[in-house]
């Protein structure tokens, strides 16, 4: 079986080598990351510039390859020429920092796993929250009984596990939640400056996630002490919604199109 590894913090984080430590006698991990950091990109691709690929040691043993490009470049490439064809699962992470609420929107971990998910793959995201006293070992021991678990029970296509590990210590965990996303924003600011030209640019400032209350979420189950899998998918379509919106007053619209049926209505 083999079990591609990959991230967003970059091929040399703490988290990618404690979890390739975790899953090893699970299967043949291979190693596919980007070359340096890539937190916040979210589920971009390369296409103005080529990909190139580098062999990757670590004390003098290869490890895996380096990739110049994002985390979603990285499952691409890996499936469709590193490994030479499709893994048996796609594990991202373990990233420092959660990825819960709205990051995911913007995570490049999240966004590895969901292209594992576009490509037919099982996938699982790993996020540590490093705000207290994160334990990366223990971290990577229950995300291979997470993956183990994973395994044995199948995905629905286009659906991937975002896990999330609150950050404190292994003693004080209290168990595992299965959650929903969290829906609210967070606050954030644009820091403006001046470069020694006189020139005016601008730094994004990250903010605190808006304190509203919402049961059943990623960020209360960490926050309470528990560990956080949520079940995602890449499909964004309001499926509620639509039947709604074929009840509006389309008449203005229809107008330009002769004597066609609006299929709004029919849904």
């Amino acid at each position: 079986m083999k079990i591609l590894l990959t991230n967003d913090d970059g091929v040399y984080a703490q988290g990618i080598g404690a979890i390739r430590k975790s899953l090893q006698g699970l299967g043949e991990v291979v190693v596919v990351a980007p070359d340096s950091e890539q937190s916040g990109v979210g589920h971009s691709i390369t296409l103005a510039h080529p990909l190139r690929v580098r062999h990757v040691y670590v004390d003098g043993e290869f490890f895996g390859y380096g990739v110049g490009g994002s985390p979603a470049d990285c499952v691409k490439l890996a499936v469709m020429e590193i490994m030479k064809g499709q893994p048996r699962l796609v594990v991202s992470g373990i990233n420092l920092g959660s990825n819960t609420g709205i990051h995911v929107l913007y995570s490049g971990t999240v966004a590895a796993a969901i292209e594992g998910a576009i490509l037919g793959i099982p996938a699982v995201a790993l996020s540590l929250d490093v705000s207290g006293f994160p334990d990366l070992e223990y971290a990577a021991i229950i995300s291979r009984d997470v993956i183990e678990l994973l395994l044995k029970h199948d995905l629905p296509r286009g659906s991937l596990l975002n896990v999330n590990f609150p950050s404190i210590k292994r003693g004080e965990i209290k168990g595992i939640r299965i959650t929903k996303q969290y829906t609210y924003s967070f606050e954030e600011s644009v820091d403006r400056r001046k470069d020694p030209a006189g020139k005016t640019y601008y730094w994004l400032v990250g903010g605190r996630e808006i304190t509203v209350e919402e049961k059943g979420t990623d960020i209360e189950a960490i926050r309470q002490g528990y560990i956080s899998i949520t079940p995602l998918r890449y499909d964004l379509t309001n499926h509620e919604f639509i039947r709604k919106m074929g009840q509006w007053d389309w008449g203005q619209l229809e107008q330009h199109f002769g004597n066609s049926t609006f299929l709004g209505k029919e849904v």
